[in-house]
């Protein structure tokens, strides 16, 4: 890479990433020659960049909080209010941008001063959300230090409660963390069991990222589906057919990817096939939400469930 302030808009992006880099990394990363990568650290000191360096086989360079911010043309209060603003996209379903929010705040909390950290922290701490969740609350900072593990490739040990209240400590691969818009999922490669694993962040605690690095693995098609957004709900896992008296476009309109693509049946009315472990009242629900008028083929459960929801929305309307 020659252009020189391309080069150092992408170092700054790796060194961005809670990790340590090797020069001899950053210069097969870069293109460029070790002393090219010296020369390109020593730029980004006198810009004002905190860049550390250590010695040793394992040493390498990183981006470190300083005194102050980095000249991101950021003063303190707008670093305060974005750093609360992604913590609360983080931990709030606003679909589409919770994994960039993610991403994000993980690079900002990095390079904040202590003090700032320590307003954040205190104005997070203090601040009730108006929103109604189903009780799978996660603590803002588990998510960054699990983003920052998967971001730069290093193994990470949590302690994790299963759904049957089982407790057990594991050691992971991180892939991707993923939201279904209603809970967050970790999708890593388990080292003590030998094959691919999702958590729920929600009942993992005590993450710790321990400084070993891995090599990305090919990752299985199940692994795929996951991490784009399905099995949302912890049940056992059933069929679902739908059909629609709407076209086939309509409908994918007004659900999310995860579930599929509904197959028509003709120019005005299709059907969807899809595996769920959501609970049935609230894919019920989410089915009527969409404003369209559908038919449950199956299960009988999820129809059943339908009936409840519909005769008590009509009683909750009398004389209408």
């Amino acid at each position: 890479m020659t252009d020189t302030p391309a080069r150092l808009l992408t170092m700054l992006s790796l060194l961005q990433t809670p990790r340590e880099w090797p020069g001899s990394e950053l210069a097969r990363r870069l293109g460029v020659s070790t002393r090219t990568i010296r020369r390109d650290i020593d730029r980004l000191r006198e810009l004002g960049y905190p860049v550390e360096a250590t010695l040793g086989a394992e040493g390498g360079y990183r981006l470190v909080a300083g005194a102050a911010m980095p000249p991101l043309v950021l003063d303190d209060e707008e670093a305060v209010a974005i750093a609360v603003g992604l913590r609360a996209g983080a931990g709030h379903a606003i679909e589409g941008i919770e994994e960039a929010s993610v991403r994000a705040l993980a690079k900002l909390e990095q390079v904040l001063p202590s003090r700032l950290r320590y307003r954040v922290g205190a104005l997070q701490s203090a601040t009730v959300a108006l929103t109604r969740g189903d009780g799978a609350r996660i603590d803002p900072r588990t998510l960054t230090v699990m983003a920052a593990a998967t971001a730069g490739q290093e193994r990470l040990r949590f302690a994790y409660q299963a759904r049957d209240g089982a407790d057990s400590r594991r050691l992971v691969e991180p892939y991707r963390l993923a939201s279904t818009g209603r809970r967050w999922y970790l999708i890593a490669y388990d080292l003590d069991r030998e094959d691919w694993r999702t958590f729920r962040v929600d009942r993992v605690s005590e993450p710790f990222p321990t400084g070993a690095r891995f090599e990305a693995r090919q990752v299985p098609d199940l692994t795929r589906k996951l991490y784009a957004g399905g099995g949302g709900g912890d049940g056992p896992e059933y069929r679902v057919v739908v059909d629609f008296a709407a076209p086939a476009p309509r409908v994918a309109a007004e659900l999310p990817g995860w579930i599929g693509a509904p197959e028509p049946l003709s120019e005005s009315a299709c059907r969807l096939v899809f595996t769920s472990r959501d609970s049935e009242d609230w894919l019920a629900v989410r089915l009527a939400m969409t404003g369209l008028d559908f038919t449950v083929r199956e299960p009988a459960s999820l129809a059943t469930a339908a009936a409840v929801i519909g005769a008590r929305l009509t009683r909750a309307a009398p004389g209408v």
